[in-house]
């Protein structure tokens, strides 16, 4: 394999990835609002300073993300106890429950659907189970 394969091998896993978390309910979000909150989620009681250093994103496309995310109920803001001057956001219980929801899903019928043939599928899926113990931490 080369590396323009591992490139395109990695943006269909992303897609796949991608199709198995997120509902229609969850299409108005944006990618970049999916991706402040699924930081947040991954770092509870988080400014969005760090935010943006995680996720590369702009200051300014973090904060927009932030208060869209906010209005929808999706985050919870705090003040910082150690600093009141600075706001901590962590994922709602609303957010959370529906994150856990579609993380939780098996990913076959989304590989049955890319991959028609059952028995390719299946094969699929295993390969991807074995290359998660190998390549996962």
């Amino acid at each position: 394999m080369d590396g323009v394969r591992l490139l395109r091998l990695g943006k269909r896993l992303t897609e796949l990835g991608r199709e198995m978390i997120i509902d229609p309910a969850s299409a108005h979000l944006t990618p970049g609002e999916i991706a402040v909150i699924a930081d947040v989620y991954r770092h509870p009681a988080t400014s969005a300073r760090e935010i943006q250093v995680r996720t590369g994103f702009a200051q300014s496309h973090v904060s927009v993300s932030i208060a869209r995310l906010r209005e929808r109920g999706l985050l919870d803001a705090a003040a910082d106890p150690q600093d009141g001057r600075r706001t901590l956001l962590s994922a709602s219980e609303v957010a959370r429950r529906a994150i856990r929801e579609h993380v939780a899903r098996p990913a076959g019928p989304v590989i049955a659907k890319a991959v028609p043939d059952p028995e390719r599928a299946r094969r699929v899926t295993e390969l991807l189970d074995e290359l998660a113990v190998l390549l996962l931490p």
